[in-house]
């Protein structure tokens, strides 16, 4: 602080040499005239003095026969002279602070977390309706009013908190993300079957929960009931008294025929560039944007486009982009695929099809591939014979156990 202080009021660094410096700095200490980070480089002394403190060294100087010499000029009363000579540098500089203060007063930057069951399109969307939107002035949001209408408007939200650090609007919401005892109880109530996807031959069955309707070794249709939930409890008699609904829970693996066929015309458009460039800049505040210039550059071309963001305007979280845009023109010119080329495009079809099915567990048994040509295009077709889990969950039918009785 004292530092600080010594800045506003200016001060110099000096030398001082002669018959007897120490009896200077004597009589300044004397006088009441401050020197302060003093070293000796043999006979000369090195110190800082206030301006004041600097004028009244004349008698001093005389009486001790010493000489001073200012070797540096630090503090406020040297700077403001430079700063009037400067005139643009000053003015850039008072513009600066005031755009600074101007652009505190707005919200720049709204921040939303938490929210995983209510997207961000969402959430947006019912900002713009509350006018909750960048750009818009700090004096016009009100908090405690924000938060009760997330709360009113998404019954999922149990706890909201909206905040203003500096230009950063910053919104947190909790979510229930406990299951609904409805949603439980019903599932209880109606209780799930496995049924087939798929039309073949049952290689493997182990059943934990549920009925075992087919075995090992059966044909099935798509659609064929595999495991039954309803478990039937008995009379005495051996007559059905009623079922209790269960979850079907089964591990089942079918052996069927899958197919696949991609197909690749004969001819292709590649872009081919001819050198041609042209060059735009843009200014982007918000949501507005201003291109320089703006006249579309070429009949067909493509765009690279290269943003920044100041950090000045970064730290602030002011939503201000400068970059460019290049265009590039390019022509559509007309190829025929080779065999070859037309070999390696269908046999990567072929094995992104085949990666999809090695990583859902499927077993490849057989295959059976071939390519060749149709209505102006290249085919591939494969059949395969594949072991894959089976079972798709539905909802249980319930029987009427009073109308007719079934024995087992």
């Amino acid at each position: 602080m004292i530092g600080f202080f010594k800045y506003l009021k200016g001060y110099l660094r000096i030398k001082v040499w002669g018959f007897s410096p120490e009896r200077f700095m004597n009589l300044c200490s004397n006088r009441g005239i401050l020197l302060w980070e003093i070293v000796r480089d043999e006979d000369t002394y090195y110190m800082n003095i206030s301006i004041n403190g600097f004028y009244k060294l004349r008698p001093i100087v005389k009486k001790t026969g010493t000489k001073v010499a200012i070797l540096e000029k630090y503090g406020l009363p040297f700077f403001l002279p430079l700063l009037q000579k400067r005139k643009i540098f000053l003015a850039g500089m008072l513009l600066s602070v005031a755009f600074w203060m101007w652009s505190s007063l707005y919200v720049w930057d709204i921040e939303i977390s938490g929210n995983y069951q209510i997207t961000q399109d969402v959430f947006e969307s019912f900002l713009k309706e509350q006018q909750v939107k960048v750009g818009m002035r700090k004096s016009g949001l009100d908090i405690e009013e924000l938060e009760k209408e997330i709360r009113r408007e998404f019954p999922q939200v149990t706890w909201t908190s909206a905040r203003l650090t500096g230009t950063r609007l910053q919104i947190a919401v909790k979510e229930n993300d406990a299951p609904m005892i409805e949603d439980a109880l019903e599932e209880e109530e109606t209780g799930k079957d496995l049924v087939s996807q798929y039309q073949g031959t049952i290689v493997s069955m182990i059943v934990r929960n549920g009925v075992p309707m087919a075995a090992i070794g059966d044909t099935v249709e798509k659609g064929t009931l595999l495991v039954d939930g309803k478990v039937p409890v008995y009379n005495e008699d051996g007559t059905v008294r009623e079922y209790q609904l269960v979850n079907a829970d089964a591990d089942i693996v079918i052996e069927h025929t899958r197919t696949f066929r991609g197909t690749l015309p004969f001819d292709y458009i590649k872009k081919e560039y001819t050198g041609r460039i042209r060059k735009r800049y843009f200014l982007k505040v918000g949501e507005k944007e201003w291109k320089i210039p703006q006249e579309r550059p070429f009949l067909i071309y493509d765009s690279v486009i290269k943003e920044s963001r100041p950090l000045l305007f970064q730290k602030l979280s002011i939503p201000v982009y400068f970059g460019s845009v290049t265009h590039r023109e390019y022509q559509n010119v007309e190829y025929e695929y080779t065999l070859e080329e037309a070999r390696d495009l269908l046999n990567e079809k072929l094995r992104l099809f085949l990666t999809s099915l090695e990583e859902k567990g499927v077993q490849i048994i057989e295959k059976n591939v071939r390519i060749d040509t149709n209505d102006g295009m290249w085919v591939i077709e494969g059949s395969f014979l594949v072991r894959e889990a089976a079972g798709k969950s539905v909802d249980t039918t319930i029987p009427d156990t009073g109308a007719q009785e079934t024995s087992w």
